[in-house]
């Protein structure tokens, strides 16, 4: 009986990843925030655009996902003094760059995670 020897990934490698992807997900694995940036996508928007593009959002939470995207310049926030006053909200360059990867995540679900049928 021969035993199989397997390989064993590069300590230091695994823990960059991981660092990584921990800094990464902090921010996309907060519930709303991939949605609110994947709604920006097309163009700049108003909060109440935003809101109806999500659905299922309350208006305190998405404020508050706004906010910290716009903390990690991933959102830019515009304000036109008008009058009125309007607030919108648009991609950075960071955030757009974000977009390919959001893109292939969403391929992935369409493939690898069924919607779910409603019960009946």
């Amino acid at each position: 009986m021969s035993a199989t020897v397997r390989a064993t990934p590069d300590a230091d490698a695994c823990s960059r990843t991981d660092a990584a992807l921990t800094r990464a997900f902090t921010i996309l694995g907060k519930r709303w925030n991939a949605l609110v940036l994947g709604g920006l996508r097309s163009g700049p928007a108003g909060f109440r655009e935003l809101s109806r593009a999500i659905g299922g959002v309350s208006d305190s939470v998405l404020a508050d996902r706004l906010a910290e995207l716009t903390q990690h310049q991933l959102v830019y926030r515009r304000v036109d003094e008008g009058p009125p006053v309007s607030v919108s909200y648009e991609l950075t360059e960071r955030g757009r760059a974000l977009m390919p990867a959001l893109d292939q995540i969403s391929a992935w679900a369409v493939e690898h995670l069924p919607m779910e049928t409603p019960a009946g």
